[in-house]
């Protein structure tokens, strides 16, 4: 069994380590679903800018993610198996015919039958229904007024710019000056859907409808009839200092060639919105972000929705950390460390001013929008490897993370106290993902980082953490997974953060938890859960009997059991059992389903290099603990 639990771990070990680009970072492919492909084969008919190569590559990525099993006769899923979803599937179903798929194909007769028994193209999100209103497929009166004379409002006003969360500021902002502007899409092509619509769409006249969410819903549909009647009279000054505004806001976050917050929709939205005012050198900037994310291989394409290297980079160096490779995360470290962001002051002082800047993003450059679970990942990663160097890195980050506590005692993910409910009512936020509230997991990491330090200043700011995740804790002992699927990846998390903070491993929280994963192991030894745990109202419920054990949740599992004191389980065992039977011949793992979420029931993740990073890390820590005199997990993460 140890030399078995060796060998899978030197061949995982050096699988990792060959990924490692030479400046000692790594980057994985982020796959979405059909939405963002698709989005970018629009773009460029809206551009009027039509790669045909590259969108027959795109094309070949549609038609194989199409969904073909009982749930999903003909449409687009929003994740790897998942059912049927309206808006992903016109959009696909467009993109496809812009590219030239001929209506009468197979292929898109079913889609087209699809589409139509689910209402038809009118019934798509309000994200979806801009899209068309650009290319002239419906009336602007499809989209809720979301008037640009918000970038004007004052912070005290009920609805504005600074209460929502990152991704919807920087996607709205230049979105709201297309809305003001209503620019048409040049469309060489002059493609149309009429033909995905039960009702013409100028004959539509419900466009905004419930069910309502709450009691709120139908206060905004009213107010956004008011808005509606008044748009037209609103003064011309105004709507020209707005739009200025928001261009301004764009430029000074255009972040170079890592685009607008560093994410597809906000980068296609800032391009479409240079290109109307003719500014070439602000849209040759905006587009060639969007450029960058694309994926192209021999036979297909796609596009991503952003780039992942500080999470991928972080992550591997800590399974390599506990694999016994300290060159290679010491190289992934050095390649961070110049990466902190110590100069900027982003959106997210506007609830904490005088917290000095110290986190990481995300994404290559994304200097106004630190990620508060990237920066614990790294910073917890720098503390293991003892190496004075990254001490003020350490130090400014933990400032940081104390300045971005929320006052529930808990973390979000990149704002402080972005919770205003009311506000993912409106009609716009049909999504329900206007906001960045608190959340367990990201919760879970701060504390694991706070923990891992030892400073007896931060256990106020511990006690009010784990007092939240106590709090949030769900009946059947498992926490809600925020940034991944779902329930194993929230309970792993807390177990962590739990064991980091000392808290007893026979304390009812941890026992109750570490009793659900053990249930919730499958007959082969691992654990697997799909997306359909966030479907449903809020939080959702463990969907896992459907699934298929995934190497990635079996290690957060295993992983969480080990936090809670258990390495000496038979799960544990079988889950390590599980792993080295599913490695691969290169030593490593792969899998087909997606782990992780962007928004829970709108838009969901894969992340390629979770395979190749968690079970290493769960085979390891395995290892270090079987061969230990004390079954005691020493870090946070």
């Amino acid at each position: 069994m140890n030399a078995n639990l060796d060998t899978a771990i030197d061949r995982a070990s050096a699988a990792l380590r060959g990924e490692q680009r030479p400046d000692g970072h790594f980057v994985y492919e982020l796959e979405a679903d059909a939405t963002i492909p698709a989005e970018y084969v629009l773009l460029e008919h809206y551009l009027d800018r039509i790669t045909p190569g590259l969108q027959e590559k795109i094309g070949v990525y549609l038609r194989r993610i199409q969904g073909e099993h009982t749930t999903n006769p003909g449409g687009w899923p929003l994740f790897h198996g998942g059912k049927f979803d309206l808006s992903a599937s016109v959009k696909a179903y467009f993109a496809l015919k812009a590219i030239g798929d001929s209506p009468e194909a197979a292929h898109m007769r079913r889609a087209r039958a699809a589409i139509l028994a689910h209402g038809g193209a009118a019934r798509v999100n309000v994200f979806t229904r801009i899209q068309l209103a650009l290319f002239g497929a419906v009336p602007w009166d499809a989209s809720p007024v979301v008037p640009i004379e918000l970038m004007l409002m004052p912070g005290w006003f009920p609805i504005n710019m600074r209460k929502v969360s990152y991704w919807s500021r920087t996607v709205m902002t230049p979105l709201m000056v297309l809305a003001a502007t209503k620019p048409l899409a040049r469309n060489p092509r002059n493609i149309r859907i009429d033909e995905l619509f039960t009702t013409p769409p100028a004959q539509v006249r419900d466009w905004i409808r419930g069910p309502y969410k709450s009691a709120w819903g139908p206060f905004f549909k009213h107010l956004d009839t008011v808005l509606r009647a008044a748009e037209p009279w609103f003064p011309k000054k105004y709507r020209a200092r707005a739009i200025g505004k928001a261009i301004a806001w764009t430029i000074e976050r255009l972040n170079g060639e890592d685009g607008l917050g560093a994410i597809y929709p906000a980068m296609a939205n800032a391009a479409m919105m240079f290109d109307h005012f003719g500014d070439r050198e602000h849209f040759a900037t905006a587009f060639a972000a969007v450029q960058k994310l694309l994926v192209i291989k021999d036979d297909e394409a796609y596009c991503q929705p952003c780039l992942s290297p500080v999470w991928d980079t972080g992550l591997a160096g800590h399974a390599l950390l506990e694999a016994g490779a300290p060159g290679p995360a010491a190289a992934a470290c050095d390649w961070l460390a110049p990466r902190q962001i110590l100069d900027v002051v982003g959106d997210w002082a506007d609830n904490t001013p005088g917290t000095r800047p110290g986190g990481w993003a995300f994404q290559y450059n994304n200097a106004h929008y630190p990620d508060v679970d990237d920066t614990a990942v790294v910073a917890m990663l720098m503390h293991r490897t003892g190496e004075p160097r990254y001490a003020g890195a350490i130090a400014r980050a933990r400032e940081w993370i104390i300045g971005m506590q929320s006052t529930n005692g808990a973390w979000g993910a990149f704002d402080i106290n972005n919770d205003r409910q009311y506000l993912n009512h409106i009609p716009f936020a049909d999504h329900g993902a206007l906001l960045d509230p608190p959340t367990e997991d990201v919760t879970a990491r701060c504390i694991s980082f706070l923990a891992q330090l030892g400073q007896a200043q931060d256990q106020p700011a511990i006690a009010r953490g784990v007092q939240y995740l106590r709090e949030t804790q769900c009946p059947d002992g498992s926490w809600f997974g925020r940034w991944g699927t779902n329930y194993i990846y929230g309970t792993w998390s807390v177990l962590c953060a739990l064991n980091a903070a000392g808290v007893a491993h026979d304390d009812p929280a941890i026992t109750r938890a570490a009793t659900w994963l053990i249930a919730k192991q499958r007959a082969d030894g691992g654990w697997g859960e799909d997306c359909e745990s966030y479907a449903g109202a809020p939080p959702g419920e463990f969907h896992g009997e459907a699934a298929q054990s995934l190497p990635s949740q079996t290690a957060w599992a295993m992983l969480g059991l080990m936090a809670a004191g258990l390495a000496d389980h038979d799960a544990v065992k079988k889950g390590a059992a599980y792993l080295q039977g599913a490695q691969d011949a290169q030593g490593s793992w792969s899998e087909q389903a997606y782990n992780a979420v962007g928004f829970p029931r709108v838009f969901y993740l894969k992340y390629h290099g979770y395979p190749r990073f968690f079970p290493l890390l769960a085979l390891s820590r395995y290892r270090t603990l079987l061969t230990a005199n004390v079954r005691q997990v020493k870090f946070g993460f």
